[in-house]
């Protein structure tokens, strides 16, 4: 019944898109004037400056320039006059065009479309001119747009402090974002969601998870601009949205003379870099390289202070081509290669391993492989001047290896009584299509989506912990094993697991599983400008058929009304959206349930991984301050039916997704920016962002918070943190520097409810949070204990802040790990020998600068325990032409 049900639904939906697409390729053929399309997130500006006379004027000078982004490109006339500036991020831009014996002219443009952006700039006889000054107004700052959304260019990119140098794309977002928790390994929490974020790579969807243990990341060397939006999402982002990036590489399409840079860097814990970059090309056709290599003995954030076992390293390539293959008609190439190799590091607790037998069986050994290509080639039609068609194709695939020690009892600790290994793979395969029309105060944008994703899942696990069968139980809490004759009492859970206990002579169980989730998404929406309204409406309709099957329609309103006279922008906007379930272990997450060992070992809930849906509101306001300071704040309501979180197994990377019945997040984020004012730049960024999920859990592998009915704040709530960046160049050509405070009151940490429970954790765990009563102090080797610990005051832990006796409430006040302050600097000259050509560059960058000792989680049901870095100093060395 089902399947014809899935059947139908599919059949309607397919006449659809097929409908769709024979009305976008009869429209194709129409030809117009020469014009060049682009990539699905940039556009283009080109124009003709003339003299009074209507006649060319060559060798004048454009520039535009956004001052909040800081992006800034200048360009000069040919002999006709002409001018063209390609992959330009859809922003508002002041242009500034002068040439020798005329008064220079401005002009805002407004780019918000792949369809070329045509101007026709007159200069008027004056004061000669050899030179542009680009400066902005307060009308320039704000932006009448109603989705709150954060543009950062090259310009602050470069200059950032990075803490991930294997996740720097995500470490980045962090940074420049407000509304998102850090975690540890290159993992962001965006408003309040575990890993419902998207990235639009040149209009590419990826929506699968991309921190350095799930997947790779492009390089942010291949970046040229960012947006991230945290607003409601207009109606052609779907799937996971609550924080969707939108990146636009780099292009070598115009670069006459190759461009590019050599670099190579050297850092604390052995952290090593090299790579390159090049951009090359004609006015008809470019490409860009990038490649780079890494080595680090602290490539995961460790769940100690000091890294142990933690060496890893990434080659990473990006190749984007462009070819104008005729007036009209223009094809785009992004390629990717990227291999991570990595160990899983240790705890104190993981070193020299006592075994089942009572030896010492080693270290625990832990280790990773992934392997990440991508291929998105998309062919542009200028249709008219008005329209631009585009039909793009991709092919992604993630391949995860996870080995265990080569001794299984190696692998033995506090948390973990199971050897594991794991080998999945995730391929992403999908076509997408739109059309963009632009004319007088409609911006329209219709597109289609297919996307087929095929996963494969290998794992083999055994117990190694001989005391886990005699601590298991049958249904009725009876205990199910006599270790005295290795006997299990038959149909109980010993009985099952028997087999599988590698200490009492078992073999390991492997689980295979296989299956692929198809996604269709159809979009309308149209950007409507009349006078100071702006008006965003939308609709999308996705059809998702995986282990489970939902269809939504999803509309999307917002309003923007910009009050000129005071340079203030007001907003709402309202977004329903269609919440699709992980694909990241999501077979045996959804079908564990169904297999008897893993039902054993592992507590799940029956349930076929269901789909949810999300209403959200925003309401915002930006405001300018003069010509230097404009100030952006959102507040948030998200309601999510069926809402996602994860459960991690021991400690390993390995994570299952798990499925809430539903959550309630409330928010504020602000955003302060102050342009380039006579070489200072700073950007800060602050929120506040709560994560209340309800019982009960509806779906997935692994059981965690909030069995006990009642509301629970999940493990990446977090009362308020803030991102202070200030940039500094005296001169305009001299050294600059880059400074950043972080401050985060802390996540949610579960498992320390008490006092009394902090003291039954073993000595590393309590010397990992710092746990002390009167004058003791938990160490490595000695932990506290409730005896030693009675009567003495006071007592708490220093890197985990504990609710007093009595106190702690999941919800109104959850344990959470302490707040802290951390500060990084990066100090550099871009042209050492003041060279015109060829440019030598020198950077050195300190992350932590003060060595704060502090956690980003402790027993985290989603990452486990992990350590924030320590100080860490890397000097670059760069060679530009």
């Amino acid at each position: 019944m089902r399947r014809n049900f899935d059947s139908h639904l599919e059949s309607h939906w397919n006449r659809r898109v097929v409908q769709g697409i024979l009305f976008l390729c009869l429209v194709c053929p129409f030809l117009v004037t020469p014009a060049f399309a682009q990539l699905g997130n940039s556009g283009s500006i080109e124009g003709v400056v003339k003299d009074p006379s209507g006649s060319s004027v060559a060798g004048a000078t454009v520039e535009i320039t956004n001052p909040i982004s800081g992006f800034h490109r200048e360009a000069v006339t040919g002999t006709d006059g002409s001018f063209r500036f390609t992959n330009v991020p859809f922003n508002p831009y002041h242009l500034v065009a002068a040439a020798p014996g005329f008064s220079s002219m401005t002009q805002d443009v407004d780019l918000r479309s792949t369809v070329p952006t045509s101007l026709q700039i007159a200069l008027k006889v004056g004061t000669a001119s050899t030179s542009v000054t680009v400066e902005a107004n307060g009308g320039d700052l704000v932006e009448n747009e109603s989705t709150f959304h954060t543009d950062v260019d090259q310009g602050i990119i470069d200059r950032l402090p990075l803490e991930s140098p294997s996740s720097s794309v995500t470490s980045l977002v962090t940074l420049v974002s407000p509304g998102v928790a850090a975690d540890s390994n290159g993992n962001m929490h965006g408003l309040g969601d575990h890993a419902q974020n998207s990235f639009s790579v040149d209009g590419q969807p990826i929506t699968d998870q991309t921190s350095k243990v799930f997947s790779n990341q492009i390089p942010s060397d291949s970046i040229q601009s960012l947006e991230v939006i945290s607003g409601a999402p207009p109606a052609e982002f779907g799937d996971k949205t609550s924080l969707v990036i939108k990146v636009t590489t780099k292009s070598g399409l115009g670069v006459t003379k190759p461009t590019g840079s050599v670099y190579t860097s050297y850092g604390s814990f052995g952290t090593a870099n090299v790579g390159f970059d090049l951009a090359y090309g004609t006015q008809k056709w470019g490409n860009f390289i990038s490649a780079d290599g890494l080595k680090s003995g602290r490539f995961l954030d460790p769940p100690e202070f000091t890294p142990i076992h933690d060496k890893g390293n990434e080659v990473n390539i990006f190749d984007r081509v462009d070819y104008q293959l005729s007036q009209f008609d223009t094809l785009h190439g992004n390629f990717q290669y990227t291999r991570s190799w990595f160990q899983t590091p240790n705890t104190f607790d993981n070193l020299n391993v006592i075994g089942p037998t009572g030896t010492n069986v080693g270290d625990t050994d832990q280790r990773s492989k992934i392997g990440t290509f991508n291929i998105a080639p998309t062919w542009t039609r200028l249709i008219s001047s008005n329209a631009v068609f585009t039909l793009g194709g991709f092919v992604r695939q993630d391949q995860y290896n996870y080995y265990p020690s080569n001794n299984p009892f190696a692998d033995l600790g506090p948390i973990n009584s199971e050897t594991i290994s794991q080998n999945r793979s995730l391929t992403n395969a999908g076509v997408r299509s739109d059309i963009s029309y632009v004319k007088g105060k409609h911006n329209i944008k219709a597109g289609i989506t297919y996307e087929h994703t095929f996963l494969k899942e290998n794992d083999s696990f055994g117990i190694i912990d001989p005391n886990l069968l005699p601590s298991t139980t049958d249904t009725l809490g009876a205990p199910c094993f006599n270790p005295t004759t290795n006997t299990a009492v038959p149909g109980t859970p010993c009985a099952t697991l028997l087999p599988i206990d590698l200490t009492r002579g078992g073999s390991l169980f492997t689980f295979r599983g296989s299956t692929d989730v198809k996604e269709l998404s159809m979009y309308v929406q149209d950007t409507i400008t009349q006078g100071n309204w702006s008006f965003n409406l939308g609709i999308r309709g996705d059809l998702y058929n995986g282990l489970s099957t939902a269809r939504q329609a999803e509309p999307r309103v917002g309003i923007a009304y910009n009050i000129k006279p005071t340079n203030t922008v007001l907003r709402i906007s309202y977004a329903r959206t269609l919440e699709t379930p992980f694909n990241e272990n999501l077979i045996v997450s959804t079908e564990g349930c169904n297999v008897s060992v893993i039902a054993a070992l592992i507590p799940c809930v029956p349930a076929n991984s269901p789909a949810g849906y999300r209403n959200e509101f925003h309401a915002g306001l930006q405001q300018a301050f003069g010509k230097y300071l404009v100030v952006d704040g959102e507040y948030i309501w998200k309601y999510t039916h069926n809402a996602y979180d994860f459960s991690v197994l021991g400690n390993t990377p390995i994570t299952f997704p798990i499925d809430w019945h539903n959550s309630k997040i409330p928010g504020w984020l602000l955003r302060a920016s102050v342009p380039n004012f006579h070489g200072f730049t700073a950007l800060v960024v602050m929120s506040s962002v709560a994560a209340r999920y309800f019982p009960p859990q509806v779906g997935g592998l692994g059981v965690t918070v909030g069995q006990n009915g009642s509301v629970f704040r999940i493990d990446h709530d977090e009362k308020f943190n803030e991102t202070t960046h200030l940039q500094y160049q005296p001169w305009r050509r001299g050294p600059w520097v880059g400074f950043n405070w972080r401050y985060d009151s802390g996540l949610v940490a579960g498992s320390v409810p008490d006092f009394a429970t902090a003291l039954t954790l073993d000595a590393d765990q309590q010397t990992a949070i710092g746990l002390f009563c009167g004058g003791l102090q938990a160490t490595l080797q000695q932990a506290l204990t409730a005896a030693a610990c009675a009567g003495q005051a006071p007592f708490g832990a220093t890197r985990v802040s504990i609710p007093a006796p009595g106190t702690e409430n999941d919800d109104k006040n959850p344990p959470r790990v302490s707040p802290r302050n951390l500060f990084d600097i990066a100090v550099g000259e871009d042209n050492l020998f003041h060279g015109d050509r060829y440019k030598w560059s020198l950077r050195f960058t300190v992350v932590n600068l003060t060595n704060k000792e502090a956690l980003y989680n402790f027993l985290s049901t989603f990452s486990g325990t992990h350590f924030v870095s320590p100080r860490a100093e890397t000097v670059e060395l760069g060679f530009h032409f």
